[in-house]
This record gives C-alpha cells, structure tokens and sequence, in this order.
C-alpha cells in the first residue's frame, strides 16, 4: 500500500511539471511604455526598447502564474536624446550602476472575465517595492508559423520618487517640473516554449 501512495505522488509530480507551461515575451510585438506629467500641464511619453519576460502559468487561463520581467534601463527613449541622457544619470535612473529594472512577480490573480490583478516587487535602482497592475488577457492565438501567441495590457502607476528617482525643479507657480507618478503602460505577446 504504500509502494502505490509513493509511485501515485510521484506520477501527480510528474504531472503537475508537465502541466506547468512556459511563455516567453515576443519582443517584435511587445512594448513598455510609461508616461509622466511635465510643467502639470501636459504629459511626456517614452518607452523602452530592450527588455525579457517569462511567464510559467500553471494553468490554461494563466491564473497563478509567475511572471518575471527584466529592463535594460539603458534602452530609454523618450524621442530627445538630451532627456534620454539626463534620466541616465545619477538624477534619475544611474544606469551605469543600475543598468536594469527587475520585476518579480508574487500574484497572478484572475477577477472576473479576462480581467486579473497582477501583483509584485519592482526594483528600481537599489529599492523593492510592491506594485499592482491591472492586467487584460487578449487570449490565445496561433500565428501562422506554429507558434502559440498570448496577448496582454498591463497598467498600473509608481510613485518615483519612491525609488530615489529624486531630481526636481519647480516650475514659477510652483508646480513640479516632473511630476512624481509614473504611468506603466505594457502592450505584451508572449509566444509559448516548444
């Protein structure tokens, strides 16, 4: 009897392995973009072009899922390459100390439809923080060339300042050149592991 518990643990083992899929991100129809107010009146907008992700979702409809997802902070682009420089810099990211952005993620929860929570640590230069974002799952979809494709938007908003992100200069009424929240926006395809 117990010869049988022993080999029936191990083929539910071998079966939760199996079942256990694994994603990775699709850079071609990817993006990260973020956006952030300048002078209060308006917004800038920018985007990293360098950036890797997983997903190992334990299920069909990714409920549960681990999510990782690393940022060359040295891919910034915001369409000027004097900002570009500037948020290079120790004002702003130090990417020469701090080349990356790593997100871990804790909890992939689905809340209702194709809605899901995604919850996390963000480390941006040397601080952890947890971050939440609001996740929509597109769904699945082969793309011609026998790969399986999943497709989600992502969004959620971090305080920089937060994470020694510090430069600032107010404007002559007083408000903040930069402002303090940053809007996260993803548009991500991840193509599933043969």
């Amino acid at each position: 009897m117990k010869r049988l518990i022993i080999l029936g643990l191990a083929i539910f083992s071998l079966t939760a392995v199996k079942a256990q899929t694994k994603w990775n991100i699709d850079n071609v129809h990817s993006t990260v973009n973020f956006t952030v107010a300048h002078l209060v009146i308006s917004e800038v907008e920018g985007n990293f072009k360098t950036f890797t992700g997983t997903i190992d979702s334990p299920k069909a409809n990714f409920d549960g899922s681990k999510i990782e997802f690393t940022v060359d902070v040295k891919s910034i682009n915001t369409e000027n390459e004097m900002r570009d420089t500037h948020l290079k810099s120790d004002d702003f990211f130090n990417s020469e100390k701090y080349p990356q952005m790593v997100f871990k993620g804790v909890s992939f929860k689905k809340v209702s439809g194709n809605k899901y929570k995604l919850t996390g640590n963000l480390t941006i230069r040397d601080v952890t923080r947890s971050v939440t974002f609001d996740v929509t799952y597109g769904g699945t979809a082969n793309d011609g060339y026998g790969n399986t494709k999943a497709g989600f938007k992502a969004s959620g908003v971090i305080n920089r300042l937060d994470y020694g992100l510090k430069w600032n200069k107010l404007t002559e009424t007083g408000g903040s050149v930069v402002g303090t929240d940053i809007t996260i926006s993803l548009r991500l395809e991840f193509a599933q592991a043969k």
